[in-house]
């Protein structure tokens, strides 16, 4: 799979130094030095003693997930859900090379979990226990105990597996408390099925999204994590669980210190519905949603690039019924500003069904307030769409040199709207992903059924002196339909 390597920032550090040259102090600039006090807990910012309390406090807690898997389930480096993440972000957990497989042996693999309550609830990776035929729990002292599945969510990679035994058994707690950027951390867990091992590390980052999902949130951390540690807990220095180690950033396989955990917080609500329910209900719209790009702002007349640009409204969903309409941007959800596409997808998909909703949205060039009792989320929804194609057809047609495109009416080819005949490889549209064969829906926010609609939506746009059009585009007939921002040429 291609992977575009992300964008690493230049972070400058400011150094203040002074130094004792003949008696004399010399010290950077006054204005130069960064003010700082230092905490009341400032012993524990760098614990003297090193980890070992905290390590022993939370490792009993800490388990080794063997999993026995169907004939043809996979158990190597392409894990059960890694085809929706890209490389090289890895889920991973540990395949166990030690046993050999006969043509009936079953397969094995092992990753990490932690107990949550004294009961015998379990919380792990779903792509540790996906599959599973067989779950075998593995304590810190090496018992085993066999664990039934309570119930999985693929969407955040978390699942709660159970064990039943005559005495409890020792348990950690989700810390409440959001981690911060620099806090020390602690991970635990099963690194290639070596049993419980110890690494630290801080937090780098809050917030990450790296295609894992719609939900995608996660806390990157530093500390050594590798397959195996999938499932197992990052703690902060209270010995609360953090988060759930589920994914590194690895260009070769090995540990190059960028881990990303799902947030405790996720974790609590997650947990709380498998163990309720053994499945994750969600609110829904019922709408598929793209970003507003700053060139999507210029053509919706929207001062600023935010919120979320609805692309589609399904049938029959909470949207169809309450009046959104395709072109409707999402600025603000329950009184709060939405930022952009994925804001409103979290948030959405953190509330019940049947709680109602208020949204604020930005239509033709003013704002409409829209109340809606949310949906239940189907299993195989998809949230957002901004999916490109292309059905390789191509003819003459009318030119559209405003938009660098050759268009002609869907009459002609048995469909609605204007087909793309021909794209100036040199121009904007091409640029913007534009190919012979998309089906233009919409443009300025009104249906389109011929070459002279399209004409008319341009010189609409540049009475009302913006700079793009604003056009819905499918990639064929029947595809994902997605806005384009597409800049006007001059007159």
């Amino acid at each position: 799979m291609a992977f575009k390597s992300p964008r690493l920032k230049k972070v400058t550090a400011l150094l203040l130094a002074s130094a004792a040259i003949g008696g004399v102090a010399i010290l950077a600039p006054q204005d130069a030095r960064l003010p700082f006090t230092a905490p009341a807990n400032a012993a524990t910012l760098a614990p003297e003693q090193g980890f070992a309390d905290l390590v022993e406090k939370v490792s009993p807690a800490v388990v080794s997930v063997i999993v026995s898997m169907k004939d043809d389930a996979t158990s190597n480096d392409a894990m059960p859900g890694l085809d929706q993440i890209p490389e090289p972000f890895r889920r991973f957990f540990a395949p166990d090379g030690q046993v050999p497989r006969g043509k009936h042996t079953p397969q094995m693999a092992q990753g990490s979990g932690f107990f949550i309550s004294a009961d015998g609830y379990l919380v792990t990776n779903n792509h540790v226990v996906e599959n599973a035929e067989k779950v075998t729990v593995r304590f810190d002292n090496g018992d085993e105990v066999q664990g039934k599945v309570v119930g999985t969510d693929k969407k955040t990679d978390l699942a709660l597996v159970k064990i039943d035994r005559d005495k409890p058994v020792p348990y950690v707690n989700l810390s409440h408390k959001d981690a911060r950027v620099g806090d020390w951390v602690v991970a635990v867990g099963n690194p290639f099925g070596l049993g419980g091992t110890v690494t630290a590390g801080i937090v780098s980052a809050r917030g990450r999204d790296i295609g894992a999902g719609p939900y995608d949130d996660f806390i990157q951390i530093d500390a050594s994590v590798n397959r195996g540690n999938s499932g197992g807990p990052a703690f902060d220095l209270d010995g609360n669980v953090i988060g759930v180690n589920t994914a590194i950033f690895s260009p070769s396989g090995g540990n190059v210190g960028i881990a990303f955990a799902i947030p405790a917080s996720t974790v609590e609500k997650v947990v709380a519905s498998l163990k309720e329910d053994g499945k994750v209900e969600r609110g829904w719209l019922g709408v598929q949603i793209q970003p507003v790009t700053e060139g999507i702002a210029q053509g919706l007349g929207l001062e600023g690039d935010h919120g979320a640009l609805v692309a589609k409204v399904l049938d029959d969903s909470p949207a169809a019924k309450t009046g959104l309409k395709v072109g409707d941007a999402i600025v603000s959800l329950n009184g709060e500003p939405v930022k952009d596409a994925r804001d409103l997808v979290r948030r959405i998909g953190s509330m019940p069904p049947n709680q109602k909703v208020d949204l604020q949205v930005w239509r033709k060039g003013e704002t409409k307030d829209i109340t809606l009792e949310l949906g239940t989320q189907p299993d195989d929804v998809k949230v957002a769409s901004a999916d490109t194609g292309d059905n390789g057809s191509a003819t003459s047609g009318k030119a559209a040199p405003a938009l660098g495109l050759s268009l002609a009416d869907g009459q002609s080819f048995g469909t609605d709207g204007v087909v793309i005949t021909e794209v100036d490889p040199d121009g904007q549209a091409a640029d913007s992903g534009l190919q012979p064969g998309n089906i233009i829906l919409q443009a300025g926010g009104k249906d389109v059924r011929s070459v002279a609609d399209v004409d008319q939506a341009v010189n609409e746009a540049r009475k009302l002196k913006r700079k793009a059009v604003l056009l819905l585009v499918a990639p064929e007939q029947g595809g994902n339909p997605r806005f384009i921002a597409l800049p006007l040429k001059a007159a």
